[in-house]
């Protein structure tokens, strides 16, 4: 059914020196050299060529990596910069308002004690008015006191 493989050719490609060998029918072994040399020659420049090639290429790549990963460190640092400047105004602001309350609670408390004190002094000026001039008209004034008064002022007389 099938056929059995064929057997293959073996050859050999001649060297360019070997053609030229062959065609000029006498070998001149200086110029085959010369030719092998400016072949090899050749095939290192191009070499040579495409390795600096290459070795630009990289390097010029390996600085776009850099100046990337140096963006996206930086692009990271800058915003927490900004953050830190934001975060630096806000704490002066709140300063400057704990400071305002600060002096509003201060003015609040010295209103309080000025009508704690105007309260004291009206109760100490009311006491007195209340022994001196009141409990001499009352009958068993001596029963009375000032606490016991004012209750009583309070309430609404029987008459009008």
């Amino acid at each position: 059914m099938y056929s059995s493989p064929l057997p293959q050719a073996r050859g050999r490609v001649l060297s360019s020196c070997e053609m030229d060998k062959s065609q000029a029918g006498s070998g001149d072994l200086e110029s085959c050299l010369l030719q092998i040399y400016h072949h090899h020659h050749q095939k290192s420049l191009k070499l040579r060529g495409h390795a600096e090639k290459a070795k630009k290429d990289a390097i010029e790549k390996a600085g776009r990596v850099s100046d990337l990963l140096v963006d996206a460190v930086n692009g990271g640092v800058q915003e927490s910069f900004i953050n830190e400047k934001r975060i630096e105004v806000e704490i002066r602001a709140l300063a400057a308002t704990i400071g305002r309350f600060m002096k509003q609670t201060d003015q609040w408390l010295a209103a309080s004690h000025a009508v704690n004190s105007a309260v004291k002094v009206n109760r100490n000026l009311l006491s007195q008015l209340f022994s001196d001039c009141l409990l001499p008209c009352f009958p068993f004034s001596h029963l009375l006191n000032y606490d016991d008064f004012v209750v009583y002022l309070n309430y609404p007389l029987p008459f009008n």
